[in-house]
């Protein structure tokens, strides 16, 4: 009866074993991406990419058609960089024979960008076809001028790329293109001198063309808006295999103050994942 009273002593339940937080992200440089980072054979969806996107902590996409501007949205996705509207490759905005038909039309597509609460869009030299630079970017400036006050109270700023001409297949670079040394870019945005008519730096297409990547950002960065990246050589992801230091191109960036957004533009090399491809150059710029 003794041993029946007896209170009975219950050992303690051990501990769980302690859980590690998540590693999230730092973002303190905002990235995006484009549709190609996602290989030539993806089978997903824009819905399935735009959930692995925001999954891992990107902000949105750049290049993407207004009809589906409504997908990124859906997974807090934004617009990072709209399209040249009515601006070509071909005309770009050197050529002052096409800018009375080129004006109207991209004041109307400035305009719908506003509506829509897109505040860059992308937009291009042209093809030189004999011009002189000195030339090309007088008609530019001249154009440029014409439009900026717009661009001003839209809040919508045309940011105009910089490609290369020394590859001529459309994956690799563009010919002809005015636009290839960054100089010119950014010589013509300081005459124009408006806060809503930037460079979009293509660190791709500078450092086959020029190089000196990190001396030129710091010397002009009050004319860049916005950040592409790829690989060099080859243009795909932006791993250890290739030249530029991507994380060193970050931390610049970030000790620069910079709060614009960097899109990723690779094409994954034959035999890479293209999601790992993807986390891995969100880690390398996430600095």
């Amino acid at each position: 009866m003794a041993e029946a009273g007896r209170a009975q002593v219950v050992p303690p339940r051990p501990a769980p074993p302690a859980v590690p937080p998540p590693v999230r992200p730092k973002v303190r440089l905002k990235q995006g991406l484009m549709r190609v980072v996602f290989g030539p054979n993806t089978t997903l969806s824009f819905d399935d990419m735009c959930r692995e996107a925001a999954r891992i902590g990107f902000q949105g996409f750049d290049l993407i058609a207004p009809a589906e501007w409504p997908t990124l949205r859906k997974h807090g996705l934004v617009v990072t960089m709209a399209g040249a509207g009515p601006v070509t490759f071909q005309d770009g905005l050197i050529h002052a024979d096409a800018h009375a038909k080129l004006e109207p039309a991209l004041r109307e597509y400035v305009d719908m960008c506003a509506s829509s609460g897109v505040t860059n869009a992308i937009s291009v030299g042209g093809q030189r076809r004999g011009m002189s630079e000195d030339e090309a970017a007088d008609h530019a400036v001249a154009f440029l001028n014409r439009i900026k006050g717009h661009l001003e109270r839209r809040r919508v700023t045309l940011c105009i790329e910089n490609m290369n001409h020394k590859y001529t297949d459309g994956n690799f670079g563009r010919i002809d293109q005015v636009f290839a040394h960054p100089q010119w870019g950014f010589d013509v945005c300081a005459r124009v001198n408006s806060p809503n008519v930037k460079v979009l730096f293509d660190i791709y297409h500078a450092q086959v063309m020029a190089g000196d990547l990190a001396a030129t950002i710091r010397d002009n960065f009050q004319w860049i808006a916005h950040y592409h990246t790829a690989g060099v050589p080859g243009r795909t992801d932006i791993d250890h295999t290739q030249e530029i230091n991507y994380r060193f191109i970050a931390q610049a960036l970030q000790d620069l103050g910079y709060t614009g957004y960097i899109t990723h533009e690779f094409r994954p090399a034959p035999g890479h994942d293209p999601l790992d491809c993807i986390r891995e150059a969100f880690e390398i710029i996430d600095v």
